[in-house]
């Protein structure tokens, strides 16, 4: 598809090959797409927004959502593998907060952002 005409031609722009190339980099997308799914969920993005803020302990984020400790820990696991948080371990206790990353800080400021815009106060 790089360089090929397309069907419709509209006018020549010059960054129409560069945008061909990304296109065909499907796992990209799919990575974003994963990123994307997490904040799908409400009560990941509750967790997402309370860990950019702190750092908590399974017990004390089920507290704060009202929530069982199994409960939160399935909604921590797939935002854990997805690189949005990050996790250690002191003694018994594991402790999660937002990942320091590019695309925790942005999804960070998108809720944030969001809530500012098109929550009522």
């Amino acid at each position: 598809m790089i360089n090929e005409k397309l069907p419709h031609h509209h006018k020549e722009r010059e960054e129409m090959p560069a945008i061909q190339e990304q296109l065909r980099n499907i796992e990209d997308f799919q990575i974003i797409a994963e990123i994307f799914k997490q904040l799908g969920d409400t009560t990941r993005i509750r967790i997402f927004f309370l860990l950019c803020h702190c750092e908590e302990c399974v017990i004390n984020i089920s507290a704060m959502l009202d929530m069982s400790s199994p409960a939160v820990s399935h909604h921590l696991r797939p935002l854990r593998n997805s690189g949005l948080i990050v996790s250690r371990r002191e003694g018994k206790e594991v402790y999660y907060r937002a990942a320091d990353t590019p695309q925790s800080r942005l999804l960070h400021q998108m809720i944030e952002q969001v809530m500012e815009i098109a929550c009522p106060k």
